[in-house]
């Protein structure tokens, strides 16, 4: 059997391991059909190392691909099937994945992508593609043989230029597979996942916090309950129905569970929900209070990046007796804020954030030594560009990114600040704030707003939105001006892209700050 599904086939077998809106296959089934995958793809000659797409919404097969792949060694690249056909193809060649596979959803820029590939496989129908049954039948009976690890290749969102690759320096495939048991385990018990805890998924799987909080717990023995996309109301009823233990959430989806009303919120027994993760966007202070207030002390904060998987946790109970704080390090991760100089900032004055991890391991992007290089020191800690502090007892909050900070007239000001503010005004459903040019100092403050349904765009809305911000930031600090936009950008993973609403107001211009 393979080796990380084996103790659960054969300890539940007929109980479920993944289950998505078409039907549910169970802890038997899906080491079987795993073991006759990992030998089919074995039989396409692939080799430790080698890389395959997966370009799929969440459903069962996805989970069954990264197993097979799991176990024999191949890095499998998840695939955002939002990317257009140029995207997915500048991905397939800068992998160097072998094999596509593809959702029936997503056929058109899958065939004109994945058009120069030997081995292209349709989950659902594809013109020119295998069946991915037909696929899967081709393998052989019986376990993999010399069974190794294979890994996760995440691309980053490509917000400044083409995504790329992360990987890791010690974690990578051709690694003894039992690396994956001891790192599962590890952080079903960082993330207070019980025994027989069951996750729900309800964001893309090519996530890397999303593949963490589904797959990474199923390889310790946590049942995944999937869905393709997120509805407030349906989560509600998935986690009465499976009695969910734990799901990862994104401040977006909060705001729109608090939209239920009282009724419908109230209707659901979520009473076995154990640990509500949120991360991967800043989440406003009211919204978490108001999670709280409702869920109870169930909800948990990390801080992290796909570079830098998960450094620091918090309780609900930590962060009310320290409201913002993203919690302190795990204790495998070194935190250091420095200034400017280099030199070590005291607590609670900002700088930016730099990392290490104790076990030597680090972050590397996939063929490009220079854009590794860039982001270490030589001293060997690196950053992902985040600004923040720490306080006396070791808590971090954070700031901002270093790109997006504003310089007005010499002084910096920190835009998320500024939208923790405005994101808690009731006719602001969303709010980005950037710099924009100004004569005098440099840059200005400006806030692009989302409304509320039953709020319509005015001057006098714009006045009262900047003197909600006065009320409790420093003068400098409030926007100078605010335009109302129909929609801000932002990714399934609750993400903004903040160039796209920043860069118009700076065309032209030689300089972006």
């Amino acid at each position: 059997m393979a080796e990380l599904l084996r103790p659960h086939a054969q300890a539940r077998p007929d109980e479920p391991a993944v289950t998505d809106e078409r039907g549910t296959t169970t802890w038997r089934e899906f080491e079987a059909r795993v073991d006759r995958l990992a030998g089919a793809l074995r039989g396409l000659g692939l080799v430790t190392g080698d890389a395959i797409a997966i370009h799929s919404g969440n459903r069962r097969e996805y989970f069954e691909l990264m197993a097979a792949a799991t176990h024999v060694g191949l890095r499998y690249i998840l695939v955002n099937w939002h990317w257009t056909a140029d995207e997915l193809e500048y991905v397939l060649a800068d992998s160097g994945a072998k094999a596509l596979f593809s959702e029936d959803r997503f056929a058109d820029v899958a065939a004109e992508a994945g058009a120069d590939l030997a081995t292209r496989v349709g989950i659902g129908e594809i013109p020119g593609f295998q069946p991915y049954e037909e696929f899967l039948a081709g393998g052989p009976d019986g376990e993999p043989e010399d069974q190794v690890l294979g890994w996760p290749m995440i691309y980053t969102s490509g917000t400044t230029g083409r995504p790329r690759g992360v990987s890791r320096k010690l974690v990578a495939a051709g690694v003894p597979i039992a690396t994956m048991t001891l790192i599962a385990e590890a952080f079903a018990e960082i993330l207070r996942i019980p025994a027989g805890g069951r996750s729900l998924l309800v964001g893309p799987v090519y996530h890397s916090a999303q593949w963490l909080w589904s797959y990474g717990l199923l390889c310790a023995g946590r049942p995944v309950v999937m869905r393709q996309a997120f509805d407030p109301e349906e989560t509600l009823s998935l986690i009465q129905e499976h009695r969910i233990t734990n799901v990862h959430l994104v401040p977006t989806q909060f705001v729109r569970l608090l939209r239920l009303d009282d009724a419908t919120r109230q209707a659901h027994d979520l009473s076995s929900l154990e640990a509500v993760w949120h991360g991967a966007a800043p989440c406003s202070r009211e919204v978490k209070r108001r999670m709280i207030d409702w869920l109870g002390p169930v909800i948990y904060e990390y801080y992290g990046s796909t570079e830098a998987a998960v450094n620091t946790v918090v309780s609900s109970e930590e962060w009310l007796k320290r409201p913002g704080t993203v919690g302190r390090a795990l204790p495998m991760t070194e935190i250091h804020v420095l200034r400017d100089d280099g030199t070590p900032a005291e607590p609670e004055e900002r700088g930016q954030l730099w990392f290490r991890y104790t076990s030597g391991d680090d972050v590397e992007y996939w063929g490009d030594p220079d854009k590794t290089a860039s982001m270490h020191r030589e001293d060997g800690l690196f950053t992902t560009g985040d600004i923040g502090y720490l306080d006396a007892d070791g808590y971090l909050f954070l700031a901002d990114r270093a790109i997006d900070m504003i310089i007005s007239g010499g002084v910096n000001i920190y835009p998320a600040e500024v939208e923790d503010v405005l994101s808690t005004h009731p006719a602001v459903r969303d709010v980005a704030v950037f710099g924009v040019p100004d004569e005098e100092y440099g840059e200005q403050v400006k806030a692009a707003v989302e409304l509320e349904d039953g709020h319509e765009p005015s001057e006098s809305l714009a006045d009262e939105l900047i003197a909600f911000s006065r009320a409790s930031l420093a003068g400098y600090k409030a926007p100078r001006s605010v335009d109302f936009v129909t929609a801000l950008p932002r990714t399934p993973t609750g993400k903004l892209y903040k160039r796209l609403v920043r860069d118009p107001y700076w065309s032209g211009r030689d300089k972006q700050i």
